[in-house]
C-alpha cells in the first residue's frame, strides 16, 4: 500500500498508521482517553475519520462498512465497549465480509476513567478474537494481523490496548507489502445477517466452529512467543506486562501471549512443563490465570493487592518475591480542577449555594463535585445523570425531591442523554424535574473534539447541527431556556430557583464557550462559514 518507513510513534499513532497502510475505508469512534489520538491521527495523515455520537453508533456504522466488504477501524476506551456491547455480541454471530477491527483502550490505574475494568473478559463473553500489543511496533503489526484474521474468518477482532501502550513512543518499522483491500460490494446473505431466532441458532454454531479453528491457529500464531531462560522460573504474561517482566527477571523463561482469546492452552502448557515455578504476571483481572487453571495448567497468581492499578518493574519484582508489605506511597499530585473562568464553575457554585441534590455526569463539569464546591452527588456513566435524577425525584419525599437537578454536558447529552430526556416526558415525576445541559460548545475534557451539537465534523468543517432546544421541544418539554450562566449569573440563579419551585419539567441550556478553547472554537466556527 505504500513505502516502508522507520518512524517514532506512540501506540495510538502506530494504529492510525497501520490503518492507513491497510487501506481502511473509514475510522469511526467516540473520543475517550486513552484512545482519542487514534482517529485524530488517522484523519491527520490522510484517512477518512469521523466522530460518532457514541460508541454503539460507531460500531454499528463499522458493521455496515464491513458488510460492504471494506476495512474499518472502530475506536473507543474500555467503558465504550459497554455502550457498544449490544451490537458487539451479535456481530460475532453475523460475521463480516470485510475487516472489522475494534480498539478497546483500557485504563489500568484509572488515569481518566470511572472504573478499571479489564476488557479481555469481553473476548470470551462475546466470542471475539482479541490481540494484545506490548508496544508501538506491536500495535502496528497486530492491527494488520487483526485485519488479516477478520477477513480470513469473517469476524470482528478486538485490539486491546492499555494506557501505557497507547501513549508510549517507540520505533516502528512500517510495511510496504500489505495486501490491498477488496473493492466494496454488497452481497446479499439474509440468513447470515438477519438475526432472528431461526437464523441466530445456526449462526451461533458457525461462530463456535470459527473460534475452534482460530484457537487451533493460535497455538502456533507468531504473536505467541517463548523466550528461553532458566528452568527455575517461568513467567506467563501479555501486553505491556511482558516488558516489565523481561526487565524485572532477565534470567526467567517467559511465555508471551499475543492473542489472549481464543486461549492457546496447549502452547502455554508446553511452556509450563519446562519450568519448576510458573507464575502469571498480568495487569488487571486474573484473566490468564483463570484460563490456565480452567485448562488444568498449574500456575501461581499475583497477590490480590497487585490486581489494582498499573504494573511496573518494581511491582513485578515484588510479585516475584511474594512481597505483600504495604507499598510505598508518593505525595499526591495536584487534583484536577475547573479553569478559573470556566462557566461550569459558575453553574456548580449556584447549585452548591442552593444545596441542590445533583445527579451528575462525565465531563469537565464533574470536577464541580470536588472541593471546594462539592456540587455533584453522583457520577455513574455517560448519560446517567438524567435517569438517576429522575429516580431520585420518583423516590424522595417531596421537599427533598424538589431539590434534585440533573447536570449533563453537551457532548455527553448527545452521547446518551437524549433517551433520558424522553423518559422524563414519558414518566414525569410528581414534582417535575430540572435538567441543566452545560453546553461549552465542545468535548472539552478529551481535547476539544467536535460532536453533533457543534455542527462541525472532526476536521472542523460545517455539517448538520443538533439544536438541543429544538430537540427538547420536539420531545415534549415546554419549558426550555437558553442562558449564559456567566454573563447572566443573577438571571441564571433566579431561573434555576423558579424552575425548582415550579414542579414542572424544565430544561436549562447553560451555554457559553469553553474558556480554554474559545479562540480555537471561534476560529473553527468562522472557518465553517457560520460567523
Amino acid at each position: 500500500m505504500g513505502e516502508a518507513k522507520r518512524l517514532l510513534l506512540m501506540g495510538n499513532d502506530a494504529v492510525a498508521r497501520a490503518a492507513l497502510d491497510a487501506g481502511v475505508t473509514l475510522g469511526t469512534g467516540y473520543p475517550g482517553t486513552p484512545s482519542t489520538e487514534i482517529l485524530e491521527e488517522f484523519g491527520r495523515i490522510g484517512g477518512r475519520a469521523q466522530w460518532a455520537p457514541n460508541e454503539k453508533v460507531a460500531l454499528e456504522v463499522g458493521i455496515g462498512v464491513a458488510f460492504a466488504g471494506s476495512r474499518v477501524l472502530v475506536t473507543m476506551k474500555h467503558v465504550g465497549i459497554n455502550v457498544a456491547s449490544d451490537p458487539l455480541f451479535t456481530v460475532a454471530y453475523t460475521g463480516v465480509t470485510g475487516a472489522l477491527v475494534i480498539i478497546s483502550a483500557d485504563d489500568p490505574e484509572m488515569h481518566s476513567s470511572q472504573n478499571e475494568q479489564d476488557n479481555r473478559n469481553y473476548s470470551r463473553a462475546a466470542g471475539v478474537p482479541t490481540l494484545e500489543p506490548c508496544d508501538a511496533q506491536e500495535s502496528y503489526d497486530m492491527f494488520l494481523a487483526a485485519v488479516e484474521i477478520s477477513e480470513r474468518w469473517g469476524m470482528p477482532v478486538i485490539l486491546r490496548m492499555t494506557t501505557r501502550v497507547c501513549h508510549s513512543k517507540g520505533v516502528v518499522q512500517t510495511r510496504a507489502d500489505i495486501p490491498a483491500p477488496q473493492a466494496p460490494h454488497f452481497v446479499r446473505d439474509i440468513p447470515a445477517r438477519l438475526m432472528v431466532p431461526g437464523y441466530a441458532r445456526p449462526a451461533h454454531r458457525r461462530l463456535r466452529k470459527k473460534l475452534a479453528e482460530i484457537k487451533a491457529w493460535n497455538e502456533t500464531a507468531p504473536f505467541n512467543q517463548c523466550f528461553d531462560g532458566g528452568a527455575e522460573l517461568g513467567i506467563i504474561t501479555s501486553g505491556v506486562s511482558f516488558l516489565h517482566a523481561r526487565e524485572a527477571a532477565p534470567e526467567a523463561s517467559i511465555c508471551k501471549i499475543g492473542m489472549c482469546y481464543p486461549f492457546p492452552d496447549e502452547f502455554i502448557r508446553a511452556f509450563s512443563q519446562k519450568v519448576k515455578r510458573c507464575l502469571v504476571v498480568e495487569e488487571g483481572d486474573p484473566y490468564l490465570v483463570e484460563n490456565c487453571r480452567m485448562n488444568g495448567i498449574a500456575v501461581e497468581n499475583k497477590p490480590e493487592m497487585f490486581r489494582f492499578g498499573e504494573l511496573n518493574v518494581a511491582r513485578v519484582k515484588r510479585i516475584l518475591a511474594g512481597d505483600t508489605s504495604t507499598e510505598p506511597t508518593f505525595p499526591p499530585g495536584n487534583p484536577p480542577k475547573l479553569c478559573a473562568d470556566c462557566s461550569h464553575r459558575t453553574v456548580s457554585g449556584v447549585l452548591a449555594e442552593k444545596q441542590c441534590i445533583v445527579a451528575g455526569d462525565i465531563g469537565c463539569y464533574t470536577l464541580g463535585g470536588l472541593k471546594p464546591l462539592e456540587a455533584m452527588d453522583s457520577c455513574v456513566c455517560m448519560g446517567a445523570s438524567i435517569g438517576v435524577g429522575l429516580g431520585l425525584r420518583h423516590a424522595l419525599p417531596k421537599e427533598e425531591a424538589k431539590r434534585v437537578v440533573s447536570v449533563i454536558g453537551d457532548s455527553t447529552f448527545v452521547h446518551s442523554g437524549i433517551t433520558g430526556l424522553v423518559d422524563m416526558v414519558y414518566n414525569p415525576p410528581p414534582t417535575g424535574h430540572v435538567v441543566i445541559i452545560v453546553d461549552n460548545g465542545t468535548t472539552a475534557m478529551t481535547g476539544l473534539q467536535e460532536h453533533p451539537g457543534t455542527g462541525r465534523t472532526m476536521s472542523h468543517k460545517a455539517t448538520g447541527k443538533l439544536v438541543f432546544e429544538d430537540l427538547a421541544r420536539a420531545v415534549g418539554i415546554a419549558k426550555v431556556h437558553v442562558i449564559d450562566p456567566v454573563a447572566q449569573k443573577e438571571q441564571f440563579d433566579a431561573l434555576l430557583q423558579a424552575s425548582l419551585d415550579s414542579e414542572e419539567l424544565v430544561l436549562i441550556i447553560a451555554r457559553r464557550l469553553c474558556s480554554l478553547g474559545a479562540p480555537k472554537l471561534e476560529a473553527y466556527e468562522k472557518a465553517s462559514g457560520r460567523q
